[in-house]
């Protein structure tokens, strides 16, 4: 059977290595983008198909409602500048992205894939957002991966064991967000989120991992 996955922020970064790699799995990819060229561009260097969709924009969201897909992967984020005080909109920003956004499309395609009998959700966190790890980045950068991590947590007690969820750390990625001095490159990034998004019938549900293996919260 094909399964069909959506990647959120899939037109670069470690979005697009999760994409290529699902698609050179035989998935069939559809990412989101904010900008036409490049979603286009990106699709079509892919082989998968595109949809314009801006999570600062709720209502973008609205066109998943019930759509087929398998596989969930919440891959887009933001990184802004400034201290929380000096710059609030950060915080708002983040959680909209980070927090509402895989929320909002966790509740389109769940009901589909609990019908279904199988799903897999997978959120790209940071240890950014680990308490285990002392919380850190910039602005609302953690807060909200950190909310992301509980969201991911909470949710596997709703869904059934043949929906599963896991959060996992990419690292620090050479990608726009990461700089060029990043240590880790978008494909070995993308391993670990592309195994999660194929996990086996009796593979792991609620954890948050790094390079496949579990980390604390």
């Amino acid at each position: 059977m094909t399964r069909a996955a959506l990647v959120t922020g899939g037109n670069r970064g470690i979005g697009r290595a999760i994409a290529a790699g699902l698609v050179a799995r035989g998935v069939k990819v559809t990412i989101t983008a904010r900008d036409r060229a490049e979603g286009a561009e990106a699709a079509e260097a892919l082989g998968c198909d595109w949809a314009l969709a801006d999570l600062l924009e709720s209502d973008s969201l609205r066109q998943f409602d019930g759509a087929p897909f398998d596989i969930l992967v919440n891959n887009a984020g933001i990184l802004p500048s400034g201290s929380l005080l000096d710059n609030p909109q950060g915080y708002f920003d983040c959680m909209a992205v980070m927090v509402d956004g895989p929320f909002r499309l966790t509740l389109a395609l769940a009901p589909g894939m609990i019908a279904r009998g199988y799903g897999r959700i997978v959120n790209l966190s940071s240890g950014w957002g680990a308490f285990a790890e002392g919380l850190g980045g910039p602005n609302g950068y953690g807060i909200a991966k950190a909310a992301l991590n509980a969201q991911t947590l909470a949710l596997s007690q709703e869904l059934p064991g043949n929906v599963k969820i896991n959060a996992m750390c990419p690292g620090w990625v050479r990608t726009r967000m990461g700089g060029p001095g990043a240590n880790t490159s978008p494909e070995d990034a993308a391993d670990t989120a592309i195994w999660l998004a194929t996990l086996p019938a009796d593979g792991p549900t609620g954890g948050f991992v790094r390079r496949r293996r579990r980390i604390d919260w």
